[in-house]
C-alpha cells in the first residue's frame, strides 16, 4: 500500500511540476509576444518617420519651400503698403488743394447747347 501511495505521490508531483511548465511556457509566450509587438510598433513609427520625411523632401523640391514663398508674399505686401502710405502723404495736400479748388471756384456760365426760349 504503501507503495501505491507513493506513486501516487509521484504522479501528483510530477503533474505539478508539467502544470509549473506549461504556465511558465504561458508567461515567456506572453513577454515574447508583447516583447515583438513592441518592437513591430517600433519598426513601425519608424518607418513612417522615414516616409513622411522622404514626403516633405519630395513636397520641398516640387513645391519649393511654401515658408520662404510666405515670407516673399509678406514682404512684398508690406513694401507695397509703405510706398502706397508714402505715395498718399506725399500727394495729399496737392490733391486737396486741387479737389476744393475745383469744388469751391464755380464760374457761372451758359452752357452751349443751351437755346433760349422764343
Amino acid at each position: 500500500m504503501t507503495s501505491q501511495s507513493q506513486g501516487i505521490q509521484q504522479l501528483l508531483q510530477a503533474e505539478k511540476r508539467a502544470k509549473d511548465k506549461l504556465e511558465e511556457a504561458k508567461k515567456r509566450k506572453g513577454k515574447r509576444l508583447k516583447q515583438a509587438k513592441e518592437e513591430a510598433t517600433a519598426e513601425i513609427d519608424h518607418y513612417k518617420l522615414q516616409r513622411e520625411k522622404e514626403f516633405r523632401n519630395k513636397e520641398t523640391n516640387v513645391m519649393g519651400s511654401q515658408g520662404n514663398l510666405s515670407s516673399k508674399i509678406e514682404e512684398q505686401t508690406a513694401e507695397a503698403i509703405q510706398n502706397l502710405t508714402s505715395s498718399y502723404h506725399r500727394n495729399m495736400e496737392s490733391m486737396m488743394k486741387k479737389l476744393l479748388g475745383t469744388i469751391c471756384d464755380i464760374s457761372p456760365e451758359i452752357h452751349p447747347n443751351f437755346r433760349p426760349a422764343i
